[in-house]
């Protein structure tokens, strides 16, 4: 893997849409089709800016979601879940994948259903479902998310509060909305509810219910419909620099974490976190420069479990996927570091190495 394998070319998921796609989610076949038509649409808008929004270093972490088996409760599992949504915000990650194993599937009971007419989900469903409600806007989750027993206890949760969090009276050069089924009075396009007390409209004629990245350019006045541009949801960081939130992407195996990467070329650095990697001080840490760097955590029973149990991987040994296999937390008091903790730990100890990293690129 890694710079050894070449990596599956990116097709339509790239993470510069504008669209939010929950398709892993959708129990429905039909749903899931809708979803794809939408997409397509989408697609025309920010067909433009793919290729710039490609030339920005992205960081990319990937967990197992075998790690929600060991909660207690739904409630804990969410909590959980939560510390993992604000830890890769905290850290400006741009993607996250959650994998699937045998060994998460094979649920041990915890959190059983409390006879609601929706089950919740487990392992890596659940996962996918919890960081993507916590990553939109608080004024697009009653339209993007229907009722579901999973969502239960996220009321309880901490806010991300990252920069697309915006308030109804804040003003900013771009906003989070959802295309509306309403057609605009005065002119063509799309109506989008951007969390402001009126909807604005944008110039493109959109399906409903697409999530899109709407620049509201300077002109506050909001009496009359002033015709306003969706744009790539990297468009932001593009032009300000202002991190934007996470993607999440479902992975059946970790061998589909690398083999489906949204990224054109793939990612071109690949590390592994263990307790029994390589010790090596942050300070000392030289990474190459890089355009999609991913950091992956192993579940309950480490990465190599997950390598093990993936039949693609058969044969290969831990090491040889990854770049870099590193312990970031040597000399652990605890005979345990849970991956809720050890995604704080590893993200800061990668915060110096990936911001040297990111200079030498453009250097």
């Amino acid at each position: 893997m890694g710079k050894k394998n070449k990596k599956r070319e990116a097709g339509t998921d790239s993470p510069a849409e504008t669209l939010t796609d929950l398709s892993p989610l959708n129990a429905a076949a039909s749903s899931h089709n809708k979803k794809k038509k939408q997409k397509t649409k989408a697609e025309k808008v920010t067909n433009g800016e793919t290729k710039k929004a490609d030339e920005i270093p992205t960081v990319t972490v990937a967990i197992a979601g075998s790690i929600v088996d060991n909660a207690q409760s739904l409630e804990l599992a969410t909590r959980l879940a939560g510390q993992i949504a604000r830890a890769v915000t905290i850290f400006r990650i741009d993607e996250v994948v959650v994998f699937d194993n045998k060994s998460s599937s094979r649920n041990n009971g915890a959190f059983s259903n409390q006879n609601n007419s929706n089950e919740s989900d487990r392992g890596a469903p659940f996962l996918v479902r919890i960081l993507q409600y916590l990553e939109t806007p608080q004024y697009l989750r009653k339209t993007l998310f229907p009722k579901h027993n999973t969502l239960r206890y996220v009321g309880m949760l901490p806010p991300l509060d990252a920069p697309h969090h915006l308030r109804k009276h804040e003003w900013a050069p771009y906003r989070e909305g959802v295309t509306l089924e309403e057609k605009p009075t005065s002119s063509v396009g799309t109506l989008v509810d951007v969390g402001l007390d009126k909807n604005v409209v944008v110039d493109q004629a959109l399906e409903p219910g697409i999530r899109v990245t709407v620049a509201m350019g300077t002109n506050q006045n909001m009496d009359y419909d002033l015709p306003r541009q969706v744009v790539s949801s990297s468009k932001p960081r593009e032009d300000t620099g202002t991190y934007w939130g996470y993607k999440v992407r479902y992975a059946s195996n970790i061998s589909s974490v690398f083999s489906d990467c949204p990224y054109k070329g793939g990612y071109d650095h690949l590390i592994g976190t263990s307790e029994h990697g390589l010790v090596v001080n942050s300070s000392q840490l030289n990474l190459p420069a890089f355009r999609h760097l991913l950091i992956a955590f192993g579940g309950l029973a480490g990465l190599e479990k997950s390598v093990d149990e993936d039949h693609k991987l058969k044969g290969k040994n831990v090491r040889d996927i990854f770049d870099l296999y590193l312990n970031t937390c040597p000399h652990q008091g605890s005979r345990t570091i849970r991956t809720e903790e050890a995604i704080l730990i590893s993200l800061q100890y990668f915060q110096e190495p990936v911001t040297r990293a990111m200079q030498r690129d453009v250097s």
